[in-house]
């Protein structure tokens, strides 16, 4: 009915009522698949399993007339199903372009929301569900914009791929098995990610487009303290906790070095002109190396500007002991660090190790990390985005933007193929409620974010 009405409008305004008919099928077909995805349960309560999620894909592409050598179901384990289509050129004279969503979410609970999270729900301009953002919308975007391309008969100049991945909210062992196994398929001269980057709104309005290009390395370490332990009604001058807590206390009071990159100084530099008096004067005293000896307390005080110009480490588990009439044995921490792109694992373990030696801790890495370089801002990427973000909203400034977080993108990017997160769903960022209770997208949103995926993937590969 929604998309009715609109369609109403715009056909007085701007189109033929044949046309706009039209556009309102190609909404409303979006918005069934993203029911259809939500009402799937691919969230660990779930078991993990994305097939019924895929089959439902694969019907609708089907039905669109998609063949068997332009969708494969690719699984490297069996409930682990990921979705690769591909829209072929008859004569490309470009590499492909790669387009990205995934089909798993995080869990939800049905006492925690207001709606059945695993029900798409409309309700006062907003579209609720898990999945909603993060990244469910991604997907049916790009499915049902593939189907209007078909059914308009569009012929690109470079073949058009999309990647759906089954485990991106937990290992991201898909994106990494189909890199690996299937590169062929899935190559591309760069990849455009429908999870990463927003259009920014502050009090209605569109303010930003934020393009994201680089993540964050994600690494944790294990700090140890050992010792053999006793009575405790015999403790000795020191324990495996106080040692490990003082660690700890030296963690939190450490700050990693400032170090701008490409994308966070870019970031920065232009999100300054769109902010508040003070965090202005933070920023050009970030980007402009001018800071007071109050600039630090600041910058602290500022978790997100403070978390782009830095690596950051933080205790986020404890564990330690093993009876209450015993001095521990063991004291154990996790500490989770996000590395700049242009550091790496090993210089945020030394700089660890210097905090946490003097207290007899030993520091341990818990798994490889993997980092990805920042995506160039090249022109021939970031101009046609620019002027299309331009004509959709109006005095839009495109922002780059280096996720603290980590997607698929960055599997991706560790292959040599760019990556720019450009979801293009407008929200305001203190109501983002991916991962969290009530999760929603405006119904603008959706629809306008699937307009633009629609002319971008045009604007990138029309002859």
């Amino acid at each position: 009915m929604i998309a009715a009405l609109r369609c109403i409008a715009l056909a007085l305004l701007l189109c033929s009522p044949v046309a706009c008919t039209q556009e309102s099928a190609d909404e409303e077909l979006a918005v069934d698949i993203l029911a259809e995805l939500i009402a799937i349960n691919t969230a660990p309560s779930g078991g993990n399993d994305t097939r019924a999620a895929v089959a439902a894909l694969v019907g609708h592409l089907r039905t669109a007339g998609f063949g068997d050598d332009e969708i494969f179901v690719l699984a490297e384990t069996e409930k682990l199903a990921n979705l690769v289509v591909r829209y072929p050129s008859r004569e490309p004279a470009q590499k492909p372009l790669l387009l990205m969503a995934h089909l798993d979410v995080v869990e939800a609970k049905r006492e925690d929301w207001s709606v059945n999270p695993f029900v798409l729900t409309e309700r006062e301009g907003f579209y609720y569900g898990r999945g909603a953002t993060d990244n469910k919308a991604g997907a049916a975007m790009l499915i049902a914009n593939f189907i209007r391309l078909r059914r308009e008969g569009f012929e690109p100049d470079r073949d058009l791929v999309i990647m759906l991945t089954a485990d991106e909210e937990s290992t991201g062992n898909a994106a990494q098995w189909l890199l690996a196994q299937h590169r062929a398929l899935v190559d591309a001269e760069f990849a455009l990610n429908t999870d990463g980057g927003l259009v920014m709104f502050r009090d209605g309005a569109p303010r930003a487009f934020l393009m994201q290009t680089a993540e964050k390395i994600f690494v944790s370490f294990t700090f140890e303290a050992t010792d053999p332990g006793g009575h405790s009604s015999l403790p000795r001058a020191d324990s495996a906790i106080s040692r490990l807590a003082r660690a700890l206390v030296d963690l939190h009071h450490h700050r990693f070095p400032i170090d701008l990159n490409e994308t966070t100084r870019a970031f920065l530099t232009r999100s300054a002109a769109l902010a508040s008096p003070d965090d202005k004067v933070l920023l050009e005293a970030l980007v402009g190396d001018r800071r007071d000896d109050e600039f630090e307390e600041r910058l602290a005080a500022a978790p997100y500007y403070n978390a782009l110009a830095r690596t950051t480490c933080v205790a986020t588990q404890l564990s330690g002991g093993h009876a209450e009439n015993a001095l521990p044995q063991t004291a154990r921490a996790v500490v989770n660090c996000r590395v700049l792109p242009q550091s790496s694992a090993a210089a945020a373990k030394a700089s660890l190790e210097e905090l946490a030696t003097p207290h007899a801790v030993t520091v341990t890495q818990v798994a490889e990390a993997k980092p990805s370089p920042p995506s160039p801002l090249d022109e021939k990427i970031v101009g046609p985005l620019s002027k299309l973000a331009s004509e959709m909203w109006p005095g839009i400034v495109v922002i780059p933007e280096m996720s603290t977080g980590a997607t698929d993108g960055l599997f991706v990017r560790r292959v040599g193929i760019p990556v720019y997160g450009v979801s293009a769903i407008a929200m305001d960022p203190d109501d983002i409620r991916a991962h969290g209770r009530d999760e929603r997208i405006s119904e603008r949103a959706f629809h306008d974010a699937q307009e633009f995926w629609y002319r971008l993937v045009k604007a990138y590969s029309a002859r």
